[in-house]
């Protein structure tokens, strides 16, 4: 008995790396595939950001103000500077995976191994500040208060500006301890200890005249933060539940716990897409080292991992739109 190959009208059959639809191998297309749903994904994740985004429009955090560290720049007030920086890299990187595409298709093995590193080291880099960012989102700029309502309240210098509570904080070095499991009730249990108590923070405010607070409200004029006259701020300090310093999952010193919220979740997707670009070009690029691609006789795989990494750039390009710009 003859074995049988089923083929299309054309006569081409679609395995093998052969003439397939619409000029395609089977890998190229499953790429597609994958790429085509995973957008969908971000899609829907960056849609759901953007209606919060939008519902909660008068008080919003301000990326501006949230994002203002620059490595090595102490002190220094760098807004979206370290952001776009790391958008370049990644956008860079794209770039280079282009041009060892193109060299794959030339079968110049020793520019493909170049420029498969220089992506490989684009990314790392990206993936290393973005770790770099969350440490300092995490770990916070000011600090803040929580009223009972859950809204938060940071504080001002006369001229305007946010200052840390280090600055005015008034330190009783007082002993206070962590709560935790293993010292109390099993389902109780709290985050790491702010650096000030609530009053420390108030007894701070009511010694410095200078200083005043600001709202999570957003002046429609201004596009700034709504500040409250000295003479009324202790009305809202009264309500004062918790001091904040940093952002988590359910508390956060620039606001919104949504942001907060939104931040870890979309940008931690979009990295670990990075990370296993990463990966998976780390060992196509020993593939291309020990001639893997020579011996097949083409660079296909290259091209296919280039297809992948190309959209988690693009991806971050609508991340940093959304997230940073809007």
């Amino acid at each position: 008995m003859e074995a049988t190959i089923a083929t299309d009208s054309t006569g081409t059959s679609w395995s093998g790396g052969n003439n397939n639809p619409l000029g395609a191998s089977y890998g190229k297309m499953m790429m597609w595939f994958f790429i085509l749903s995973d957008a969908l994904t971000f899609s829907g994740f960056l849609g759901a950001y953007g209606l919060m985004r939008f519902k909660f429009i008068d008080s919003w955090p301000i990326a501006d103000e949230v994002f203002t560290h620059f490595p090595f720049l102490h002190g220094v007030h760098a807004p979206m500077y370290y952001v776009a920086l790391m958008t370049f890299i990644l956008i860079f990187s794209s770039v280079t995976m282009v041009l060892a595409v193109d060299a794959g298709h030339q079968m110049k093995k020793g520019k493909v191994t170049f420029y498969m590193l220089l992506t490989i080291i684009g990314g790392l880099i990206f993936l290393g500040s973005q770790a770099w960012e969350w440490k300092n989102f995490i770990g916070g700029s000011y600090g803040a208060v929580q009223l009972n309502d859950g809204k938060i309240i940071q504080f001002v210098d006369a001229s305007g500006h946010q200052i840390e509570l280090e600055k005015f904080a008034v330190s009783s070095h007082s002993e206070r301890t962590q709560l935790t499991r293993d010292k109390g009730v099993w389902f109780m249990s709290e985050s790491s200890l702010p650096p000030f108590s609530v009053e420390e923070v108030i007894a701070g405010f009511k010694a410095n005249p200078d200083i005043s607070i600001r709202l999570e409200k957003i002046d429609p004029v201004t596009k700034t933060k709504t500040i409250v006259p000295r003479a009324e701020a202790m009305t809202y300090l009264n309500e004062t539940k918790a001091v904040v310093k940093g952002a988590n999952l359910q508390v956060n010193e620039y606001g919104k716990p949504l942001f907060a919220d939104f931040f870890f979740f979309i940008t931690g997707f979009h990295g670990f897409h990075v990370f296993s670009g990463v990966i998976i070009n780390i060992i196509i690029f020993f593939n291309v080292i020990i001639g893997t691609y020579e011996r097949r006789g083409h660079y296909e795989m290259v091209e296919k991992v280039g297809l992948y990494w190309h959209f988690v750039d693009l991806v971050w390009v609508f991340v940093f739109t959304f997230f940073y710009l809007v």
